[in-house]
């Protein structure tokens, strides 16, 4: 209780409760997380038990009846009769898992990196930062269709569907790393000279010790600044390789996915199959995105 009296009496939080963008995007972002969390609780059917969909009530309009059947449907169903607002919530986990598993498995790798190149320096140093280079080359996502091809290309057929979420995980991770791994070096470069580093040196720690321990903790502010901004990215990733056919498997459907699916209906007058999905994936990006932007400010001592 003292330490979230602390927080409350914060000039973090003060800043926070004069942002009503700030204070908008959090709400909306913490809803659709509860809401995926929650999407077996919330959702009227599970829209991927082929047992649960009767196909009569296939392209119901959004709030009227079904012809055939007579059920209403808030958001109207698709071609399979699958309730859009239940696929929603349960696309939404989908997205959200593969977002914050990607970006948590970029900031592991690009924050350990950036604190080998940054400490050791030399030779690391050059390898770690020229190999971020040559990433930066490439489009980010150019990099995880690349990845998702060559890791679906060595996968067994049979395993496909079933690995097919870790291995997009795995490739939006490695495509984002490079941000991570410059901005610890940055830090660390300026950390490693300071005076506690020297006196950890001199009372006998070991290296690994000192970069965990002493230099990490003064580089998490700028960290979780890109954490926050990579998920919204990581979540628009996922949902463009869904888009293009190459990410989530229509077993397991993400937003994206949803939108591939609606948008082969959108001109023949069917636009809910595709209009609410898209909708969803634009108000979490975009919330997570302000947020991200937020923070960054509230955190940029030059700011203050």
């Amino acid at each position: 209780m003292e330490q979230l009296s602390t927080f409350l009496a914060s000039d973090f939080f003060y800043k926070f409760r004069r942002s009503p963008v700030a204070v908008g995007a959090f709400v909306v972002a913490l809803l659709m997380v509860l809401a995926a969390v929650f999407a077996p609780l919330l959702a009227t059917q599970n829209p991927f038990d082929p047992g649960s969909l009767n196909l009569m009530n296939g392209f119901s309009i959004p709030g009227e009846p079904n012809q055939f059947t007579g059920e209403t449907f808030v958001l109207g169903t698709d071609d399979q009769g699958r309730d859009v607002y239940s696929t929603i919530l349960y696309g939404l986990r989908i997205s959200l898992f593969v977002g914050f598993s990607a970006v948590l498995f970029a900031m592991v790798l690009g924050a350990t990196l950036g604190l080998i190149a940054g400490y050791t320096g030399g030779r690391t140093d050059s390898i770690i930062m020229r190999i971020a280079d040559i990433q930066l080359t490439f489009p980010a996502i150019l990099v995880a269709l690349l990845i998702f091809g060559i890791a679906k290309g060595i996968t067994p057929p049979s395993y496909r569907d079933e690995v097919a979420i870790w291995v997009l995980i795995i490739a939006i991770g490695l495509s984002d790393w490079v941000q991570f791994a410059r901005v610890v070096r940055g830090a660390t470069l300026v950390e490693r000279n300071k005076e506690y580093v020297q006196a950890a040196k001199l009372i006998g720690r070991k290296p690994m010790g000192i970069m965990v321990k002493h230099i990490l903790p003064n580089t998490l502010g700028p960290v979780l600044v890109i954490a926050t901004i990579s998920l919204a990215l990581a979540i628009i990733a996922e949902a463009t390789l869904s888009f293009l056919g190459v990410g989530a498997p229509p077993t397991q459907p993400s937003l994206g996915t949803l939108i591939r699916v609606g948008q082969g209906f959108l001109f023949s007058g069917e636009y809910w199959i595709l209009l609410y999905p898209a909708a969803t994936l634009l108000a979490l990006a975009l919330s997570v995105n302000l947020l991200g932007d937020w923070l960054r400010d509230a955190l940029n001592p030059k700011l203050k």
